[in-house]
């Protein structure tokens, strides 16, 4: 008999001993399990505590393609979830899957809900999370785009570059800051002005590590590199924080092909008219065959 089934059955005696369980899986590999039983529970090779405060409330769910949906509150503590985790941005789209077990034999049991955390809010020291299911995604926009830039991400498998290559990226660590607080590293001229602009900014160790930034200004200032952020990062980095900075590019086909000589991968379409040409009229001074633009 299915674990399921058995659930069902123990429903059905009128008396029950079920609780819900909870398995939050960050995208960092980092896994949380919390119960609102009043003792731990253990299952799939899984711990949930029974001392994190945090509780469900309504399940909405529906046979169709609409997006099942919940909220999730609880308390802020060392022992669970820490409020700079939060704010650090660790717990954004985390997997999240919910059972309803029988406490005195958890081997029976139903998965309710699969999905990911959606918005997070924090205030009096405690959290409320929404929970969206899986056919949330199928909200998201679809389909290429047609435009003069490009549209794959630099490094992914429509690109082909290699970030791991040599002299894609650079380790390093953080000299200094200046006035404006942009971050100073010390010998990094061996790249070119500008090389690093667009680029992701990752942070491999301190209070920031695992959180990834987008490079704004990237600038060979007397003999030391300057770096700067387009929105700051959501835990603090200091001196000595371990980086890497990869390349960047502005998507645009003379980068792809003078940069990383990568035209063959430019996923965009640099020769398509702009708004310009829905405005244009016929003039005497060029031909008016109905030709091709860029010739």
């Amino acid at each position: 008999m299915s674990a399921r089934q058995d659930l069902l059955d123990h429903l059905g005696q009128g008396v029950t001993t079920v609780c819900r369980a909870w398995l939050v899986s960050r995208k960092d590999g980092v896994q949380f399990g919390f119960t609102d039983h009043d003792r731990d529970l253990s299952f799939e090779g899984h711990v949930f505590k029974a001392s994190s405060g945090m509780t469900a409330r309504t399940l909405q769910q529906t046979t169709g393609m609409a997006v099942d949906n919940s909220e999730t509150v609880g308390a802020l503590s060392d022992a669970a979830v820490e409020e700079v985790d939060l704010i650090a941005g660790r717990f954004d789209g985390a997997e999240v899957r919910a059972w309803l077990v029988n406490w005195a034999d958890a081997t029976q049991r139903i998965e309710q809900f699969r999905g990911n955390l959606g918005e997070i809010s924090r205030a009096g020291g405690a959290f409320k999370a929404e929970l969206r299911g899986l056919t949330d995604k199928l909200n998201q926009a679809q389909g290429r785009i047609f435009q003069r830039n490009c549209t794959a991400v630099l490094g992914d498998a429509r690109c082909t570059v290699d970030l791991a290559a040599a002299g894609n990226f650079a380790d390093t660590s953080i000299s200094g800051f200046d006035d404006l607080h942009r971050c100073i590293f010390d010998g990094l001229t061996g790249f070119s002005d500008r090389w690093f602009e667009r680029g992701r900014f990752v942070v491999t160790s301190g209070d920031a590590a695992g959180l990834v930034g987008v490079i704004k200004f990237d600038r060979l200032q007397n003999g030391q590199r300057v770096v700067d952020l387009w929105h700051e990062l959501s835990a603090q980095i200091a001196i000595g924080d371990q980086v890497r900075l990869e390349v960047g590019c502005d998507r645009t086909s003379s980068t792809c092909r003078a940069k990383f000589a990568n035209f063959a991968n430019f996923r965009g379409f640099p020769h398509i008219p702009g708004d310009d040409w829905l405005a244009s009229y016929p003039v005497s001074s060029r031909a008016n065959d109905g030709g091709s633009l860029g010739r």
